[in-house]
């Protein structure tokens, strides 16, 4: 069998015997929305569990519309006008909008890039704003959760009169689901907030998975965060495998994150009989592929439905390499994944970007990793934790070697969104 894995702005083949495949995982087929735009209108002005944007918008002097940094495929370019025209049309003024971008603890988006996500007309005619983490003067304290998490937020987004989230609900590696809450913590926390979020006590509980909300604790402090800083109007979209709206969920930030999180989980949820001896999954390709940060995603998808001393082979283009200088520095220094998890425990210890070494090294506990890129020269792979190859098919041929002619692969093309589980399985 031939399967097209997603791999940076197309594809990459690969081939397994067919007796070889133990299934392979996508997303439902879905009809992607008509009138994509149409749907935004109609969702905005017939919300869930809220009042209309433009009667939310009405009286108000000032507007913050958060959307996603450039590691999330939003459609910004369908959502945003919608939204932009409705604030303009109540009387607040284009001076008076801004959209900031949710870059949490990422890069910021600028020039081309910018204008790739938000269109050139968009771009040149709103203020538009990046989040940056490590500026704590540019950070408002609102003290503390019931866990004793410290609140720090972003000020132009505190001092906004109306407060807006958009994004992308997705099955999410610690938070269950991305979208509603994620667009305010990370998407506009300090660092200082999220050396908590982000720490091992959070990170290590066996809740904090993909596909899981209820008692997933990730997701309970996220939301009692955005709720402290206060969320007017959330909107969210779902996607397709081309990346077409399938659904539209405005309104109350719980409540229309909830809707739209069940109709992500019915879209992607798969399910395998049996663990497999082996999986082959991609990082969705570009912009989840981008970085070797970003594609561990696709090994916490996989890693649900390989059996214990399995293998997983990860592809990923890799484009701009492994990561940030932080977390570059970190893996290039870390010799034992179980010591450095030990050590997570330190507060002084604390690196940025450390919690994706963590998830890296819940994989490593369960599979071998095989990992083919053309993104990151060779010799710098073996220092990745994983096991380097110069193909993928490379890889198809070692895990075939290693595991005899009836081994079981399982196949996963667009890798982190798909809710991948085994039958029987339960939150």
């Amino acid at each position: 069998m031939k399967v097209e894995m997603r791999y940076g702005t197309g594809t990459l083949p690969i081939e397994i015997p067919d007796k070889n495949v133990a299934g392979v995982l996508e997303i439902s087929e879905s009809v992607p929305l008509p009138d994509e735009e149409g749907a935004v209108r109609a969702a905005i002005a017939r919300p869930i569990a809220s009042s209309p944007l433009a009667a939310l918008a009405k009286g108000r002097e000032s507007a913050c519309i958060v959307i996603s940094d450039v590691t999330r495929p939003v459609p910004n370019k369908v959502i945003l006008p919608p939204l932009l025209e409705t604030l303009e049309q109540v009387g607040i003024s284009r001076e008076k909008i801004t959209i900031l971008i949710a870059t949490g603890i990422h890069r910021p988006n600028e020039g081309e890039e910018l204008a790739q996500m938000v269109g050139q007309d968009i771009m040149d005619s709103y203020c538009i704003l990046n989040h940056f983490s490590q500026e704590p003067e540019n950070h408002g304290y609102l003290g503390e959760t019931r866990n004793g998490t410290p609140v720090y937020i972003d000020k132009t987004y505190l001092k906004s009169d109306l407060k807006i989230t958009t994004g992308l609900i997705e099955p999410h590696l610690m938070a269950g689901y991305s979208g509603g809450r994620k667009a305010v913590c990370p998407g506009v926390a300090s660092i200082e907030t999220m050396k908590v979020m982000h720490g091992p006590e959070l990170m290590e509980h066996p809740k904090s998975a993909v596909g899981i909300l209820d008692g997933n604790p990730f997701h309970i402090e996220a939301t009692e965060i955005a709720l402290m800083a206060g969320v007017d109007f959330n909107l969210n979209v779902a996607i397709d495998k081309q990346r077409q709206i399938t659904g539209v969920f405005a309104g109350d930030m719980v409540e229309s994150h909830r809707v739209g999180a069940q109709f992500v989980e019915k879209q992607a949820k798969v399910t395998l009989p049996a663990p497999a001896d082996a999986v082959v999954v991609s990082s969705a390709g570009y912009p989840l592929d981008a970085t070797f940060y970003q594609a561990v995603k696709g090994l916490l998808t996989a890693v649900e439905i390989v059996k214990q001393g399995g293998s997983i082979l990860l592809v990923a283009a890799c484009s701009e390499g492994i990561g940030s200088k932080p977390f570059t520095d970190l893996i290039f220094k870390t010799d034992d994944l179980t010591a450095f998890v030990q050590g997570l425990y330190n507060p002084a210890n604390f690196v940025i970007d450390q919690w994706q070494l963590e998830e890296l090294a819940k994989v490593a506990r369960k599979a071998d990793i095989y990992f083919y890129t053309d993104g990151i020269p060779y010799h710098q792979r073996s220092k990745l934790f994983v096991h380097p190859l110069k193909s993928a098919q490379d890889g198809i041929e070692e895990i075939l070697t290693r595991y005899g002619e009836d081994v079981q692969i399982a196949v996963i093309p667009e890798g982190p969104y798909v809710l991948a589980q085994l039958a029987g399985a339960s939150d």
